[in-house]
């Protein structure tokens, strides 16, 4: 902050905002924007609100103007003589000096403030990445784990669908067993019962040819495939008893399949 390309910045606590039109300077070398100089310095005792000082003094406070005309300018040091004007230049010039190394300090207690909460929050943010580097390789272990144990779950499944697929070659195979074991089961009982048949109705018709009445005549008649033997009455005409004859059928001999 140089004294000639820098404006003067308002005191006042939480305010700091730059000086232009009128404000009020302080015995104790503190200056106020127009805005808090006229609330703070309107009450009686006043007293500096940057450093708290008494002003009771009748010059202590003073509403200057910072950008004066030419005619004011012109006239209010005219006359007085060159010590005086000299010695209120010096005192000018050291409230500017103080303004500036009051600026200064507050810079550089505000970088040194600013640097304390960038190292605090660097070492916060250390303390962070470190937790997240040991949540990291925490949840790496946990993934090698997992990858492990999917893999060892797909060696089991590939053994469980091979021994799945040999049990499905062997069903099938029993499967096939079975039917032809059930097809020729059924061949043979449907033979042995044809050959059960033949004695039993040869039989029949032997033990039943002697007991026909002589005054039934027999008839031999002729019926599509078969030959059917109907005893009639001899009144009616109706019929008494039927059967057929089994016709001879071919009886195949069965090859069993080794």
């Amino acid at each position: 902050m140089s004294l000639c390309d820098d404006a003067l910045l308002c005191n006042f606590p939480k305010c700091r905002t730059t000086l232009n039109g009128f404000a009020w300077v302080t015995a104790c070398s503190h200056v106020f924007c127009d805005q808090h100089g006229s609330s703070e310095f309107s009450r009686s005792p006043a007293i500096c609100p940057a450093c708290s000082s008494a002003l009771s003094g009748k010059l202590d406070i003073v509403r200057t103007e910072l950008s004066p005309s030419e005619e004011y300018k012109a006239m209010v040091l005219a006359g007085l003589r060159p010590d005086i004007v000299l010695d209120i230049s010096t005192r000018a010039l050291t409230l500017w000096s103080y303004q500036v190394h009051q600026e200064r300090m507050y810079q550089n207690y505000s970088l040194s403030r600013a640097e304390a909460q960038l190292k605090q929050m660097e070492k916060v943010l250390a303390q962070q990445n470190q937790c997240r580097e040991l949540e990291l390789s925490a949840m790496r272990g946990e993934i090698a784990s997992l990858k492990k144990v999917m893999e060892d779950y797909k060696r089991k499944y590939s053994e469980v669908s091979e021994r799945l697929m040999e049990r499905n070659r062997q069903y099938q195979k029993l499967q096939a067993l079975y039917d032809s074991l059930r097809l020729r089961n059924m061949v043979v009982g449907t033979e042995e019962r044809d050959a059960m048949q033949l004695p039993a109705l040869h039989s029949f018709s032997n033990t039943a040819a002697p007991q026909a009445t002589p005054q039934r005549s027999p008839q031999l008649l002729h019926s599509g495939e078969g030959r059917f033997f109907s005893c009639l009455e001899a009144d009616g005409g109706n019929p008494f008893f039927q059967f057929s004859t089994p016709t001879k059928e071919r009886v195949r001999p069965f090859n069993r399949k080794l």
